[in-house]
C-alpha cells in the first residue's frame, strides 16, 4: 500500500520483537500487525493523512509529505475546497525549520504548478496565490541548499511560462533588486545577480529594460565584490541580446569597458568568453572601430587565461563582421554569371550595380564569388560601338590575381590616393574595326576563358605591353605602366616561341586531369591565342590610336606596331611555368607581397593578423596548447566572413593546420571540410582543398571518420570527373587500423547510399556493387542491416537504368553469393535483401516475382531454422501485404501459400508461429534483432 510510507519508522521498529523463552503460553506477547496501521490510514481522508504526519516529530515523514503533495492534490483535484485546503498546508509545510523538508518542499514546486495550471478552473490563482511567494522567499534562505533549489525551480517556472507576467514584474524582480542592494549577504547577492541574467531571455526586453538593467549597470561596477563583477561579465552578452543595439551601445558597452579592464584576471576572461554575444548586439562601426582595439587588448593580456580564452573566442568574433552581401556564398549560381549582380566602385565610393549584359564590357567588377576573371574574350570580340568610361573612372588594382593582367598608367590625380581605394578587377576593352570582333570572339569564348586565378596560388603577373601611342612601347614597372620608357622588345612573338608553347601544351595535355596542369594549359594556351591573334592584327588590320586622356580606362587598343605579348613577358612566363614547384603560397613572392596579398578590408587587419598567428608553434608555449584546434574549428566561419575572395588570406594557414602535428586538429578540419567546399565554390575546392581531403583519406581513422561522414556532401560539389577519381578509393574505407571499429564500416555503407545519385550506373555497377556485397557479408550485424538498404537500392537504382542488364546482373550476382550460399548467414542475408526490396518497392512487384521470388521459396527447404524462421515472417508479414498479391490470382501467388502451408508445417515451433500469425513486429531492424546470429 502507497501509505506504507507514512508510517512512523519508530513504531515499525517497535513491532519487531521476539517471543521469550517462556514455557507457558501465557507469557507469549501479542503483537499488533503493521496491516492495522495501514488499515487505520485507509480510514482517514487524504487531508487528514497529510495534516497527521506534516505533524510528525520525524523529520523523514514530513519529507514524504512534501514529496506526496502532488499525489494528494491529485486525489482531491475535483473539489476546490480540499484543494485549496492542500494548498494551505503547503503554506505551513514551508515554515518548516528543517532545511531538507523545506528543500524537498521547492523541488516539489515546479510539478504542483504545472498541475495547478492544469486545472485553472477549479484551483485558479493558486500559484500565484501559495505557491510563488513561498519560491521568492526562499531565495533569501539561509541555508545553501534551499535557496539553490529555489532559484532552480524559479528559472524552470519561467521557462515553462507558468510564472504570470505581472507576477513577475510585481513579486518577482523587485526581490531580486532587493537582495542585489549594497548592504544585502554576499553570496545572497551574487546568486541573485545570476538569477536576474539567467531570467532576462524569458522575462523578455521589455522588463529587462525596465526592471533588471539598472540595477545589473550598477552591479557591473561593485567595487567590494569581483565576484558580482565576474558574475556580470559571464552574462554580459545574454543580456546584450535581449536589450537591443540601442540599449547596448548607450549603457552597457561603458561597462563592458570598464569589466575588460579589470584587475581580476577572472573578469577580463569572462569578458573575453561572451565577445562575440557582446558584438552581435552592436553596429558594424563600433564593432570595428572600437571592439576590435578592446579585444586586441585581451588578446595581449598579461594573464595567460585570458589570452587562451581571448584566443578562443577570435574566430566567432571575426565572424561577426561577416556580410551577406559580400560573403561570397553563391555556389549554385556560378554558372549564371551573365545574371549575377556585380559592384562597381566608383571614384567617390559609391557602388554602382551593373546587371548581366546591360554592364559596359570593358569594366568587371570585383568579384563576390570564385568566378570571375579578367575576360580577354569581351575585350578581342567588342564590336566598334565600345562603351568609354572618364578618365580615372576606374583604378587598376596594385596586385591582380589575374595571370594576364594589363597595367594602365594611373590617372594624375590617383596617384596619391592608389593604396586607399578599395581594389577592384578591372576588364579589359579593345577596340577593332567594325565586323571583326564577332568573327574572333567565336573561337576564344572557351581558349582565352579562364577562372582558375580564383582558385590557385597567383601567378607572377605577366604583364603586356600595350602601344598606348604609335611607335612606342611602355614597359610595366612595379606600381604599372610607364608610358615614357619605351619596350626594349616590342618585336612580335618568334615562331621559335610559339612552337615552344605549343610543344609544351602537347606534353602537358596527358595529366590535364590534374588542376594544375590544366591550369598551366589555360595560360599557355591563353598566351598562344592571344600572339597568333595578334599577328593577324599585323596582317589584316589597320593601326588604331588612343587619344591621350583615354589612357586612364582599361583599355587595349590594338596597333599593328605593337605585340599583344612581348617576347620578354613570354619569356618570363615560360621560365615560371616550367619552375613552377607546385609546393607553396609563397612561390615567387617577396615577403612584402606575402604580407600585402593577406591584406583584406572586410574585418581589421589586426583581428586577422592574430587569427593567422593561431598556427605559430610559439602560440602553443605561450598561450594554450590546443589553440591550433580553436583556429581549426572556427576557420569555416572566418572564411565565409571573409569571402572566397579572400581565401588567399586563409590560404596558408589552412595548409598548416591540415599538416599539424596533433591529430585533434587534422580532426577538426575534416568534419568541417565539406562547408568549406560550399563556401569557397567548384574551383577554389578543387585546387586548394582537394589535395588536403585526399591527405585526409591516408590519415588515421580518427581523422578519416571526420571525412567520412561527409563524404556525400563534398564530392557532390566536385566536377563529375574529379569525382569518379575517388571511385577508386571507396574501397580503401574498408580496411581501418582496428578491425573491431565496426561503425567506420557502417558510415561508409550510409554513405554509399547517399553516393548512389552522384554515379553512373555502370560506376555503382562497377566500383560500389562489390563493396556493398562486401558490407552484406560483414562480421557485425549493424553493419549487415545497412548493407541491406544499401543493396537494395542499388537494386532500384540498377533496374531503372537504360541498360537493364546491371540490375539484372546485380540481382543474379545476389542469388548466386548469398542466395545459394553454403553458410546459412549468407542465405539468411539474401532473405533480408528480399524483404527490404519488398518493403521499400525497390521493385516492381511482377519483376520481384520473376527475378527473386523463385530463389526466395526454395529457403523453405533450408536445414537452419533461423533462416527458415526469417523466410516465414517476410512471407507473412512483408510479401502477402502487397496489393500485387492481395489482388491478383496467379502462378505465384500459388507458389507462396504453399510455401507458407508448408512452413506452418515445419517441425521447428518458431517457424510454424511466424507462418501462421501477424506479430507486431514487421521492420527489418527488429527481425534482424530476433533472427541475427551471434556474432555482436
Amino acid at each position: 500500500c502507497h501509505d506504507l510510507s507514512f508510517l512512523n519508522v519508530d513504531v515499525l521498529m517497535s513491532l519487531i520483537v521476539g517471543v521469550d523463552d517462556c514455557s507457558s503460553e501465557s507469557d507469549v506477547i501479542v503483537v499488533p500487525s503493521a496491516l492495522d496501521f495501514v488499515s487505520q490510514d485507509d480510514m482517514l481522508t487524504p487531508l487528514g493523512r497529510l495534516d497527521k504526519y506534516a505533524a510528525s516529530e520525524n523529520v523523514f515523514n514530513r519529507q514524504m509529505v512534501a514529496r506526496s503533495l502532488l499525489d494528494t492534490l491529485r486525489e482531491v483535484c475535483d473539489d476546490e475546497r480540499e484543494c485549496i485546503a492542500v494548498l494551505e498546508r503547503i503554506s505551513r509545510l514551508a515554515d518548516d525549520s528543517e532545511p531538507t523538508v523545506r528543500a524537498e518542499l521547492m523541488e516539489q514546486v515546479p510539478h504542483i504548478a504545472l498541475f495547478c495550471q492544469e486545472n485553472r478552473p477549479a484551483i485558479p490563482y493558486a500559484f500565484s496565490k501559495y505557491l510563488l511567494p513561498i519560491v521568492v522567499r526562499y531565495l533569501a534562505d539561509q541555508n545553501n541548499q534551499v535557496r539553490k533549489t529555489s532559484q532552480a525551480a524559479l528559472l524552470a517556472l519561467l521557462e515553462q511560462e507558468l510564472i504570470e507576467r505581472v507576477d513577475v514584474e510585481t513579486k518577482v524582480c523587485p526581490v531580486l533588486v532587493e537582495l542585489t542592494a549594497p548592504d544585502s549577504n554576499d553570496d545572497v547577492k551574487t546568486e541573485a545577480v545570476a538569477i536576474m541574467c539567467k531570467m532576462a531571455p524569458m522575462v523578455g526586453k521589455d522588463i529587462t529594460e525596465r526592471l533588471i538593467l539598472p540595477r545589473f549597470c550598477e552591479m557591473c561596477c561593485d567595487c567590494r565584490m569581483f565576484h558580482v563583477r565576474k558574475v556580470c561579465a559571464a552574462n554580459f552578452g545574454d543580456i546584450c541580446s535581449v536589450v537591443g543595439q540601442q540599449a547596448t551601445e548607450e549603457m552597457l558597452l561603458p561597462r563592458f569597458f570598464q569589466l575588460c579592464s579589470d584587475n581580476v584576471w577572472g573578469v577580463r576572461k569572462a569578458c573575453a568568453e561572451c565577445f562575440m554575444a557582446v558584438s552581435c548586439a552592436t553596429c558594424q562601426e563600433i564593432r570595428r572601430t572600437k571592439l576590435s582595439a578592446l579585444f586586441i587588448n585581451l588578446i595581449s593580456d598579461p594573464s595567460r587565461w585570458v589570452r587562451q580564452a581571448a584566443f578562443q573566442s577570435l574566430g566567432p568574433f571575426i565572424s561577426t563582421f561577416a556580410n551577406p552581401s559580400s560573403s561570397g556564398q553563391y555556389f549554385k549560381e556560378e554558372n549564371k554569371s551573365s545574371e549575377d549582380t556585380s559592384d562597381v566602385f566608383s571614384d567617390d565610393g559609391r557602388i554602382e550595380k551593373i546587371r548581366g549584359a546591360d554592364a559596359p564590357e570593358d569594366i568587371e567588377a570585383r568579384p563576390t564569388g570564385g568566378d570571375s576573371s579578367v575576360h580577354l574574350e569581351e575585350t578581342l570580340a567588342e564590336g566598334a560601338e565600345t562603351l568609354r568610361q572618364p578618365p580615372g573612372e576606374l583604378s587598376a588594382p596594385a596586385e591582380s590575381s589575374s595571370p594576364l593582367r594589363l597595367s594602365p598608367e594611373p590617372p594624375p590625380d590617383a596617384a596619391g590616393s592608389e593604396e586607399e581605394r578599395e581594389p577592384c578587377a578591372c576588364g579589359l576593352a579593345s577596340q577593332p574595326e567594325a565586323g571583326t570582333g564577332a568573327q574572333d570572339s567565336a573561337p576564344l569564348d572557351q581558349e582565352l576563358y579562364n577562372s582558375f586565378h580564383f582558385w590557385r596560388t597567383p601567378l607572377p603577373e605577366i604583364d603586356l605591353d600595350v602601344e598606348l601611342q604609335q611607335g612606342s612601347g611602355s614597359e610595366p614597372g612595379p606600381q604599372g605602366l610607364d608610358p615614357e620608357v619605351p619596350a626594349p622588345g616590342s618585336a612580335s612573338i618568334t615562331m621559335a616561341t610559339r612552337k615552344e608553347l605549343e610543344e609544351m601544351i602537347e606534353n602537358l595535355e596527358p595529366h590535364i586531369d590534374d588542376p594544375d596542369v590544366k591550369a598551366q594549359v589555360d595560360v599557355l594556351a591563353a598566351a598562344l591565342r592571344a600572339s597568333s591573334l595578334d599577328a593577324g592584327d599585323e596582317a589584316g588590320e589597320a593601326p588604331l590610336r588612343a587619344p591621350q586622356d583615354e589612357l586612364p580606362s582599361c583599355r587595349l587598343d590594338h596597333d599593328a606596331a605593337g605585340p599583344l605579348i612581348s617576347e620578354e613577358t613570354m619569356d618570363s612566363a615560360l621560365h615560371y611555368i616550367h619552375n613552377d614547384s607546385d609546393s607553396g603560397t609563397s612561390s615567387g613572392f617577396s615577403p612584402d607581397e606575402e604580407r600585402r596579398a593577406k591584406v583584406q578590408d572586410v574585418v581589421p587587419q589586426a583581428l586577422l593578423d592574430q587569427y593567422l598567428s593561431m598556427t605559430d608553434p610559439s602560440r602553443a608555449q605561450t598561450v594554450d596548447t590546443e589553440i591550433a584546434k580553436h583556429c581549426a574549428y572556427s576557420l569555416p566561419g572566418v572564411a565565409l566572413t571573409l569571402g572566397r575572395q579572400n581565401w588567399h588570406c586563409l590560404r596558408e594557414t589552412y595548409e598548416t593546420l591540415a599538416s599539424d602535428m596533433q591529430w585533434k586538429v587534422r580532426r577538426t578540419l575534416a568534419f568541417s571540410i565539406h562547408e568549406l567546399a560550399v563556401i569557397l565554390g567548384d574551383q577554389l575546392t578543387a585546387a586548394d582543398l582537394v589535395p588536403i581531403f585526399n591527405g585526409f583519406l591516408k590519415d588515421l581513422d580518427e581523422v578519416r571518420i571526420g571525412v567520412l561522414k561527409h563524404l556525400h556532401d563534398f564530392l557532390k560539389l566536385l566536377h563529375i570527373d574529379k569525382r569518379r577519381e575517388y571511385l577508386y578509393q571507396l574501397q580503401e574505407f574498408l580496411v581501418t587500423d582496428n578491425s573491431r571499429n565496426w561503425r567506420f564500416r557502417a558510415e561508409l555503407a550510409e554513405q554509399l547510399i547517399l553516393l548512389l545519385e552522384l554515379y553512373s550506373p555502370r560506376d555503382v555497377y562497377d566500383y560500389l556493387r562489390p563493396i556493398a556485397l562486401n558490407l552484406c557479408a560483414d562480421k557485425v550485424s549493424s553493419v549487415r542491416w545497412i548493407s541491406y538498404k544499401l543493396v537494395s537500392e542499388m537494386v532500384r537504382k540498377l533496374h531503372r537504368a537504360a541498360p537493364p542488364t546491371f540490375g539484372a546482373d546485380l540481382i543474379q550476382e545476389l542469388v548466386e553469393s548469398f542466395g545459394r550460399c553454403p553458410r546459412w548467414s549468407g542465405r539468411q542475408a539474401f532473405v533480408f535483401v528480399c524483404q527490404t526490396v519488398i518493403e521499400d518497392d525497390c521493385l516492381p512487384m511482377d519483376q520481384f516475382a520473376v527475378q527473386l521470388m523463385p530463389h526466395l521459396l526454395t529457403l523453405a527447404n533450408d536445414r537452419v531454422p533461423n533462416v527458415r524462421v526469417l523466410l516465414a515472417k517476410t512471407l507473412r508479414q512483408t510479401l502477402l501485404e502487397k496489393e500485387h498479391f492481395l489482388t491478383s490470382a496467379s502462378c505465384h501467388q500459388e507458389a507462396v501459400e504453399q510455401t507458407i502451408m508448408a512452413l506452418q508445417m515445419d517441425r521447428d515451433s518458431d517457424v510454424k508461429y511466424f507462418a501462421s500469425t501477424h506479430p507486431a513486429s514487421t521492420r527489418i531492424s527488429e527481425d534482424a534483432l530476433s533472427t541475427a546470429s551471434s556474432t555482436y
